[in-house]
């Protein structure tokens, strides 16, 4: 994943606006991440929050709402195409294989299957693909995405509690059992709780790793923990537990906070366990019966009719084309069974080889903070993936594995603005002999 990168710059005080000993071809790097990055990334996750969920306060029509997330995209990918003019592009695996999904995607997705919505889910996804090539300059195995990544998702928290206050009934309608939803914009329990539980583990890392205050993570974990608490959401608690337990691992020979952390971790989960076990498992079960609970509140049922189907060469290998990632009018609720739905057998490998890649680089690295934090979105979006869609479209699991991919990132070596000088080695004075006047 070489490339360009933000560090670094000449140094000994010499005079760099000299460009008489440049160069050829020679460019400066940038300075430093430009503060807009941020603003791409932002309309990014705008564009992955969706369309459809919970009734808002005030009615917001579906087209109204996927007119502003597709303009988001539109608006991000040219604000990355204006910081990246000359189109300089790091060597990304994980961006490569994406791009490569893209291959079977167009190909079911021509057949029309699924209506014209297919091509146009085509489109919105090469826009997306796009703007993370385009923002692949920056990455340099930094921090820089992960800030980013907590702000704007804490933003996204602030919007929903802030519909909590407004309105309690819509914000816990009885429609999704009392959960918490967002009353402001559309978001359902599922996505609300894995917003909070990935800011919550990336924070704590942050924290043992010393890259913020006490009093800042504070802010941010609390807030989110009793959000992730009232959306009620297993998928999502038990992604941040496993993959933050796998995280922290990872520093716990090399990080005394760390090993601090994962003991009183351990106590405080067996205290809970003895202390709390019967509210802990009502939470848990969410009121539901043994049988609904085994049976994944009915996912099953999607999962056995659509592996039952029928289908012909052409489907087994590139799917039916992109589309809701619903089958029967149900949602399929698994990444994996949604891109063989729609992307085949061929989609279902390349996502295969993101995990792969990802995780081999990871397992690879020294232990580091930055290994840290993507050992936990890898980890968190694997266990998600089981009881959530996404992985085969743009999505925030996709955008999870993108701030994982720029922290896996080899730092690029720095591009010298100018050839330093090459001082005229003075001979002694017995040997400069007569001159020449």
């Amino acid at each position: 994943m070489g490339g360009e990168s933000g560090r670094g710059g000449p140094s000994g005080g010499q005079d760099t606006a000299n460009t008489a000993g440049t160069r050829p071809g020679a460019q400066p790097r940038p300075a430093g991440t430009p503060k807009a990055v941020g603003i791409v990334w932002g309309l990014l996750i705008l564009n992955t929050l969706g369309s459809a969920g919970a009734k808002t306060i005030i009615p917001l029509p579906r087209s109204l709402i996927q007119m502003v997330t597709m303009g988001a995209l539109v608006a991000a990918f040219a604000l990355a195409l204006t910081l990246n003019l000359r189109l300089r592009v790091r060597a990304s695996a994980f961006v490569l294989l994406l791009t490569l999904l893209l291959v079977p995607s167009v190909i079911s997705s021509m057949h029309l299957v699924s209506g014209f919505g297919a091509l146009f889910r085509c489109t919105r996804l090469a826009l997306f693909i796009g703007t993370l090539w385009l923002l692949g300059r920056w990455w340099d195995g930094g921090l820089t995405f992960v800030r980013h990544h907590i702000r704007m998702y804490f933003a996204v928290l602030g919007s929903v509690a802030a519909g909590a206050v407004i309105s309690p009934g819509a914000a816990v309608p009885e429609l999704y059992g009392g959960r918490l939803v967002g009353a402001l914009w559309p978001l359902t329990p599922p996505q609300i709780g894995q917003y909070a539980a990935v800011i919550i583990g990336l924070t704590t890392l942050l924290v043992l790793g010393r890259r913020t205050d006490r009093a800042s993570a504070v802010v941010v974990i609390v807030p989110s923990l009793v959000l992730l608490a009232l959306t009620h959401t297993r998928t999502a608690t038990l992604g941040l537990l496993i993959g933050l337990g796998l995280a922290i691992s990872s520093l716990v020979l090399t990080s005394p906070a760390a090993r601090r952390f994962f003991a009183w971790a351990v106590l405080c989960a067996v205290v809970a366990a003895v202390a709390f076990s019967s509210a802990l498992q009502a939470w848990f079960l969410r009121g539901q019966s043994q049988e609904n609970f085994s049976n994944l509140t009915g996912r099953a049922k999607v999962w056995d009719a659509l592996l039952a189907a029928p289908r012909t060469t052409s489907e087994h290998l590139f799917g039916v084309g992109l589309g809701d990632k619903s089958f029967g009018g149900l949602p399929i609720d698994n990444s994996w069974l949604a891109v063989y739905h729609e992307q085949g057998l061929t989609g279902a490998a390349i996502v295969t080889a993101i995990f792969i890649t990802l995780g081999g680089v990871a397992l690879l690295r020294p232990p580091s903070l930055q290994r840290a934090s993507a050992i936990f979105l890898i980890s968190y979006c694997a266990i998600a993936s089981y009881t959530e869609a996404g992985l085969g479209d743009a999505s925030p699991y996709l955008l999870h594995l993108a701030v994982a991919a720029s922290l896996l990132a080899a730092p690029a070596a720095a591009t010298p603005l100018s050839t330093p000088a090459v001082p005229r080695r003075r001979l002694p004075r017995w040997a400069r002999g007569s001159e020449v006047t």
